[in-house]
Parts: C-alpha cells; structure tokens; sequence
C-alpha cells in the first residue's frame, strides 16, 4: 500500500489556511477545524518530503512497540517544520494527541482507533461520518469521535477492505469484510445509505472467550455447560439459533472448543471470524463476485467442496439461503457432530426457517421430505437471546426429534425462567432442567461420553446473571 494511500488522498483544501485564524461558531467546532487543517498540512508535508528510510519504515506490514516509535519519530519531526515559524502554537499535550491520531490514520483505522482498543466496547456502529455510536455493556451510546467528511470515511473503508481483496463503490455499495483480529465488518454505502457511508464493527475479544467466562457472565449455567460439552463430544448436530447481537458466533466458537484436537475441522464463513484452537482446521470463505460479475464463490459452494476434504466436522458460520439443504445433507450422509447458526427468535422458528432455506436451494421439494431431513440432521437447537438488560442468555436448548404425521416434534431439555428485573434494571431468573431426556443418548454411549446419575433431574441449578 502507497503511503498516499495510507494517509487518505486530500485535494487541498485549507492546507494554505492559517490554523489559528478566527472563525465563526463555537470554540468546539474552531478547534476541531484547526486540529483538521493542522493534521492535513503533516500529511502533505510528509508525502512531499518523506525519505526512502521513513518510508520504509511506514510502509511495514508489522511494527514492533519501536517501530511505533519511529513513526511517532518521524511524524514529530514533520509537526515541527510545520510549525517551524512558530514552534509553542500548539501546547506541548496538544502536539503529542495530534501525532497520535496521525498515526492511526496512516496505520490504522483512524478515529476508530481508540474505540477498536477499548476493551468494554463490543461494537462500533458508525451512522455517517458525523454520528458514532457504541455498544458497551450492553447499552448504545454515542461518541464524540467524527470523521472529517464522507471522503474521509470511505478512505479507512477502503484501508480495511484492500488487504482482503474486497471492494465498495456504486455498482456493489455493500460488502461484508473482517479485521485482523477477525472482528466482523459490514459497511454500506450510498445511494443505498441515505445518511453517507455507514460500517458496522462486531469487536471480538483479544482472548476467545471459554464455556468458563459464559457461566461467569451468567449466559448459562454449569450443568448446560456440561451438557453442551458431552453434546459435542458424542458427535451431536447442534444449531445455535437466535437474533442479531445475541452472542451466537461466542457461544459457537466456545462448542467449537470442546471438539478433540484430533478431529479435522473444516470451518465455512462469509467473512472468516471463527478461532479455533484446534491443531488440525481448514478455513474457508467465500467470495464475491469480480468486476464483471464473475468468480463469486458462495457458501454451498463451499459446503459442497468441504464434502471432499475428508472432515470429521464441517462448522458453518451462518446458513442463510439454499447452502441449509447442502449442510443438511453432510449432518445425514456421516459427518455428525457438524455446527452452524441461524437467525430465528425460538427452536421452532429456527426449524421453520431452516425449511424456507432448503426451498430457496431452487429444488421443488415436498415440504414433508424437507421435514424429515431437517429431523433426521438436526439433534439439538441452542436458543440464545439478549434480554431486555443487554445481558445474553441460553434461553432454551431443545431436542429434535422424530416427524409425527407431517410436523416435527421437540422438547425442551433446559430453559431460562426469567422472573422480572431487580432495581438496577439487570434481569432476574435460573436456569432449570424440565426433567425429560435426550432421545440421542445412545450417541453418547456409542462415543464413550458418560453423564452423572439423574443429571437430568428436573430443577433450577444456578442463578442465571451478568452481561458480555
């Protein structure tokens, strides 16, 4: 990447302007402006004026802390030949906030930067270049970070989308991508986007979260957690259901984490956001179409590949249109213990809308044979829902079971009995067994997986409590 390119094509503007020159409005925005012009004038400045060495140093792909160092080095030799007429214009913390936020945008995703490293923050939802809003703790709030202009913001979507061989402009103005810390990013663009540019950034933890951190955070209780965990072991086909926001991919990279290191894992996604730990994972994502329209590589495309890669577990990130009738197919012609997610509000709207998804395959089906695919693939559905209080809950895990004339009969193994909200507003209620056992269970015997005697007692286990 060219250093122009890094440091975000300006056509001028202001640059010859005196950064302390009077203006009308408020302090706020005169000082905003100043900051501005003074950043654009660096910029220009080291593009006109950059040695061979600076740049080099620049351009690395992967910096050290000293490397850091030199960058802010270099950026502060700049600011000072800027100011060379007037060197004490700018307070000595002034100068080293602006060289800072020079440095994020020639390295990084610029006004974004301090919220990306802001580890409270789980997302980032950028509403135009003016409007920034988080979520932290579960509740939306909105910053005061801005970008200049729309140009602006386009820039840093450009610097994220680059690197993966992506792109956005007015003949695809939508586009799904991931950062390098495999944060999922999707960003949509006028003249679909009415109010300029909008990104979206789900942040995931530096550490993948473990089953540990979700009893912690009260998203289910210790014996759901043993459950899961023998679940997955026995080569149980499991489908985490739940809406947008409600902790699917979380509670999905924590089953994916009970698989044996010696299976192989063959992970499909639209943007690769899964991190296994496992020694032996393949991971495949797919891919948009060229310029002219051709080489998309889609989902089902990948699920059929993954047929022949010889996995013992196929994991899909989402299945969200015909590739259903695909994974389907692998959980029922031998690759049991597969998992993937849905969006859907219940266990029995996840099922309906599994069978809308085979049907979006293009095959004319008889809805009674889809039905008894989805029965036969499908052992458990994990239904997760954020409360009303931000926090994320294991709301049901449900057995699927056998058709019964033309429906698909379930039963609930656990569920959450919420029983109101305490003063502070946080949701109040258990985790409880309803007392039936799994049908599966001689899956468990069959793979060496033992449970406790009468673990399936029907009762509360724990309070159920926290957010993440």
């Amino acid at each position: 990447m060219s250093l122009l390119t890094r440091l975000g094509r300006t056509d001028g503007k202001n640059l010859q302007v005196m950064i302390f020159s009077s203006r009308k409005g408020s302090e706020t925005n005169v000082a905003e402006d100043r900051a501005q012009n003074l950043k654009l004038m660096i910029h220009r400045k080291i593009v006109e004026e950059i040695t061979p060495e600076e740049q080099r140093i620049i351009s690395a792909k992967k910096m050290s802390d000293d490397d850091l160092g030199l960058v802010n080095d270099i950026i502060d030799k700049y600011f000072k030949r800027v100011l060379e007429t007037n060197p004490y214009a700018v307070p000595l913390g002034e100068r080293t906030r602006l060289v800072t936020e020079i440095r994020d945008e020639m390295l990084g995703l610029g006004p974004l930067e301090p919220l990306l490293k802001d580890d409270t923050i789980t997302e980032i939802m950028v509403n135009g270049p003016k409007k920034i809003f988080v979520e932290k703790l579960g509740k939306l709030t909105l910053t005061d970070v801005k970008f200049q202009d729309d140009q602006h913001l386009m820039n840093i979507i450009e610097r994220i989308l680059t690197p993966l061989g992506r792109r956005i402009d007015e003949s695809s103005p939508l586009v799904d991508a991931r950062l390098a810390d495999g944060s999922r990013v999707n960003a949509i663009i006028p003249p679909l986007s009415l109010v300029g540019p909008a990104v979206t950034i789900r942040k995931f933890s530096k550490k993948p979260f473990s089953v540990e951190n979700l009893i912690a955070f009260g998203t289910m209780d210790e014996r759901m957690a043993q459950f899961l965990r023998a679940c997955v072991k026995a080569r149980v086909n499991i489908l985490v259901s739940g809406g947008t926001g409600s902790g699917k991919t979380t509670t999905l990279n924590v089953l994916s984490s009970f698989i044996p290191n010696t299976d192989r894992i063959v992970t499909i996604e639209d943007a690769a956001e899964l991190r296994l730990q496992q020694e032996h994972v393949v991971t495949l994502e797919s891919r948009p179409a060229n310029l002219e329209g051709k080489g998309a590589i889609t989902i089902r495309d990948l699920v059929r590949n993954a047929l022949r890669m010889r996995p013992d577990r196929i994991i899909v990130g989402e299945v969200r249109s015909g590739e259903a009738l695909d994974m389907l197919q692998a959980m029922n012609t031998g690759h049991d213990g597969s998992l993937t997610t849905a969006h859907a509000n219940t266990p029995r709207d996840a099922l309906s809308r599994l069978e809308t998804m085979v049907l979006m395959s293009g095959l004319d089906l008889p809805v009674r044979a889809i039905r008894e695919q989805v029965s036969s693939a499908i052992d458990l559905v994990l239904q997760q829902s954020r409360i009303r209080d931000g926090s994320r809950k294991v709301t049901y895990i449900t057995e699927v079971q056998k058709m019964e004339g033309n429906t698909i009969t379930t039963q609930d193994i656990f569920h959450y009995v919420q029983t109101g909200f305490d003063a502070d507003g946080k949701s109040v209620g258990h985790f409880e067994a309803t007392g039936l056992q799994p049908g599966f269970l001689e899956k468990f015997a069959m793979n060496g997986v033992e449970l406790p005697e009468n673990f399936f007692e029907a009762g509360p286990a724990s309070d159920g409590g926290g957010i993440f």
